[in-house]
């Protein structure tokens, strides 16, 4: 077992025990334009386009009540809907150059928002990476390529979900989409390996830095949480005059993933996790989380439970059965599982609550809606421990709720919860992983939503749906909605590329986003300056398909 490194700083244990009152878990039953000037730091001057799209529609009154189409015109002009489950579409992971000079591939991404835009998406999501943005120097910010994405979304007539995304993405320098945490902040890893997390080997995860040093001045005098609030700062500054009209929501990014957790697996394996029912490991190694762990130990008199994490947590099967804390009857429901358990899931709540008080005063009085992402862990639900759940941060158990808490969290900051998992079914997992459960887990998490009055956003795992899988996301989104007088639901399809727009892909997700809108709408006319395009169904996804050139 690790112990806390004789160079460890000392904490107030005030500072890091966490004290909340847990409320009674929810039972077993419930599971189920003026022109802005923006100056980047290089002195370069951007004005951009004000140019706002006319929108000009006709009912067909030629067609009979049940074949009528509700056809709209785009000449330089696109339509706009406000449907009660609006639809979001994830942009590439390389949406932008690697300095974030400039949006790639800008002919491609222009006939895709068109595309977009025509088949009723309300909007796109993108992804603000860190590494990118404020790369080389501290406080040192290059936005360019995003503004460029703004203002194609803004020609078009969508809208733009920006995503704070402090983590890493990709498994290393060979992965084509790796996006490494600033160069800076890495030399400081270099001189401090704790800064990163670690399990009880020892084995370091720079996916994202330690929560253990939260409130810690050891990036060049700030804190992460002080880095975090000046990149969104920034950005507000940056962005100003399009936020709340063309920037309608951002993402704040919580952890590995964008999620709110412990890198308790790479996030790379999350993708197969449940196929090989990973545990995970305690990440809570690094002298800066053990400092934080002795602190609450020595606190209650429990000097013996300061020095590291349970012991017996993990084995080479994957099989929580044959640990001593997982097994159902395991150290996991003892006065000592209890410690540990409320200690690091509270730290992770106390992360999360810190990022969203900031960013809560950041952008107040933006008429921006602000959200906050859940890992969608499900592989272990079936189990009594729940142990890939305990790993990642999450406190929930067969008896106790440890997503209230959470969605409680959120609700404080008034911010709207995202997970994915929505088209994932029992029938189809368990035949693999018989304790699998993505329903089960998600209908706990939409229960907890709808329990703290907050609004949902949901998301889908495999990035390549069928019929089947999308008629899931349809139920799983009406389980939410349903019987809420004022329900507050959308969804963010993962991710556009040239899968997404080829042709039987685009007819059943067009086919999607108008079950999703509640309405009728069967062909768009577009008129782009030559001979129209009438984009039907079969049509729309030819177009699609032959316009996109990734």
């Amino acid at each position: 077992m690790a112990v806390a490194s004789p160079s460890a700083p000392s904490f107030s244990a005030s500072s890091f025990c966490c004290r909340r009152t847990e409320s009674t878990h929810l039972t077993r039953s419930l599971r189920f334009s003026s022109c802005p000037v923006l100056t980047r730091p290089n002195g370069i001057v951007t004005r951009p386009v004000t140019h706002r799209p006319a929108i000009v529609s006709r009912l067909n009154a030629s067609s009979t009540p049940s074949d009528g189409e509700l056809m709209y015109e785009l000449n330089n002009s696109y339509r706009r809907r406000k449907g009660p489950w609006p639809v979001y579409v994830t942009l590439p992971m390389d949406a932008v150059g690697p300095s974030a000079q400039t949006m790639r591939r800008k002919k491609a991404m222009a006939q895709s928002f068109r595309a977009l835009a025509a088949a009723g998406v309300e909007g796109v999501v993108m992804e603000v990476w860190w590494g990118l943005v404020e790369r080389e120097i501290p406080r040192i910010y290059n936005w360019q390529g995003y503004l460029e994405i703004v203002l194609l979304a803004q020609r078009f007539g969508l809208k733009v979900r920006a995503v704070m995304a402090f983590h890493q993405c990709g498994s290393g320098p060979g992965d084509p989409f790796w996006i490494p945490l600033p160069q800076w902040v890495l030399k400081e890893m270099d001189k401090d390996p704790d800064l990163a997390c670690s399990d009880r080997f020892g084995r370091r995860n720079i996916e994202y830095i330690s929560l253990g040093c939260d409130i810690l001045p050891i990036l060049n005098g700030r804190t992460p949480i002080q880095v975090y609030a000046d990149f969104m700062k920034n950005f507000r500054d940056t962005f100003r005059l399009f936020l709340g009209g063309i920037i309608t929501g951002i993402q704040v990014g919580m952890g590995p993933g964008g999620e709110l957790r412990y890198p308790s697996c790479p996030s790379q394996k999350l993708t197969r996790a449940w196929r090989s029912r990973e545990l995970g490991e305690f990440q809570c190694y690094d002298k800066y989380m053990l400092a934080t762990l002795n602190a609450c130990a020595w606190e209650i008199g429990m000097r013996e439970w300061a020095n590291g994490g349970p012991i017996g947590a993990s084995n080479l099967m994957q099989d929580p059965e044959n640990t001593d804390f997982f097994k159902t009857n395991g150290s996991w429901n003892t006065p000592y599982g209890e410690f540990f358990l409320r200690w690091y899931s509270g730290l992770l709540l106390l992360h999360g609550e810190r990022i969203c008080q900031e960013a809560k005063s950041i952008f107040r009085g933006t008429e921006i809606n602000m959200s906050g992402k859940v890992a969608g862990i499900h592989w272990h639900y079936g189990t009594q421990s729940h142990p890939s759940e305990l790993t990642a941060g999450y406190y929930n158990t067969s008896i106790r709720d440890g997503f209230l808490p959470i969605a409680r969290m959120f609700g404080k900051y008034g911010f709207t919860m995202c997970c994915t998992c929505f088209e994932m079914q029992d029938a189809e997992e368990m035949q693999i992983n018989a304790v699998s459960s993505p329903e089960g887990f998600l209908k706990q998490l939409l229960v907890a939503a709808r329990i703290c009055d907050i609004p949902f956003e949901g998301e889908n795992s495999a990035t390549n749906l069928d019929d089947e899988s999308y008629q899931q996301v349809l139920k799983m989104s009406k389980f939410y909605s349903d019987g809420l007088e004022t329900p507050s639901f959308s969804f963010n399809f993962v991710r556009m590329d040239k899968n997404l727009l080829e042709s039987r892909n685009w007819v059943s997700f067009t086919r999607f986003v108008r079950q999703m809108s509640g309405i009728n709408i069967f062909r768009a006319k577009l008129n782009f300056g030559g001979d129209d395009v009438i984009l039907s169904s079969p049509s729309t996804a030819a177009y699609a398909g032959a316009i996109v050139a990734y």
